[in-house]
């Protein structure tokens, strides 16, 4: 029996890994690392043709993932990837369309933003929780920083340049509840398939908290 979606994808885990999966045979082992390591929600890009695949396979194959499907784009889209187990929805941007397909999925959505006007039209249609997109290029710790005091009501997984040594800049600011970010999945440990060595960044990313400087 499927389990029900979250409630919010901002309070899973610190760190969202972000993957793009070549080879959908490669998902269910590599998803096993990330939750062995203390990162139980996955985004699986819907970038690659593999992609839908990777997530019905992690849905139905990786007992503890909580599996959700990024740069969703289309209506269609948001059905595909529901369709397939996604439990979050995850887009680099939005509109009144997309808004209203991820809406009625069922399941929680993180649309993207990277201004405040952005935000704001957000709020006034009731959304609270959104993905700050790309991160770094748009201004970083300190944008979100600065709209902390507008915006209060308003929380952020920020994503798009992020690593180890900015994530708990991140993490320590009120708006942000997780991060986003691939630097646990180094390619070459993917092609090689080293699974335990994506455990083990993935554990590092897990204890990650408030404190370190971005440089």
């Amino acid at each position: 029996m499927t389990s029900p979606p979250p409630s919010s994808v901002l309070d899973l885990a610190p760190v969202v890994p972000v993957v793009v999966v070549q080879d959908a045979g490669d998902a269910v082992p590599l998803a096993r690392a990330l939750v062995a390591g203390g990162l139980p929600a996955i985004e699986v890009t819907l970038r690659t043709p593999a992609a839908l695949e990777a997530i019905r396979a992690v849905a139905g194959g990786v007992p503890g993932a909580v599996v959700g499907a990024g740069t969703v784009l289309t209506p269609s889209q948001v059905t595909d990837a529901v369709a397939a187990g996604a439990r979050f929805l995850v887009s680099p941007g939005w509109t009144d369309t997309l808004l209203e397909a991820m809406r009625a999925s069922g399941v929680p959505f993180l649309p993207g933003v990277s201004t405040a006007s952005e935000v704001v039209a957000l709020l006034e249609r009731g959304v609270r929780e959104m993905k700050f997109f790309p991160a770094q290029a748009a201004g970083g710790t300190a944008y979100l920083a600065s709209l902390a005091g507008p915006l209060p009501q308003a929380r952020f997984c920020p994503t798009g340049g992020i690593g180890p040594a900015c994530a708990p800049d991140y993490l320590a600011l009120p708006n942000v509840g997780c991060v986003g970010g691939s630097w646990m999945l180094p390619p070459e440990a993917v092609a090689a398939r080293d699974w335990a060595r994506i455990e083990r960044l993935a554990r590092q990313a897990a204890q990650l908290s408030a404190g370190a400087r971005c440089r």
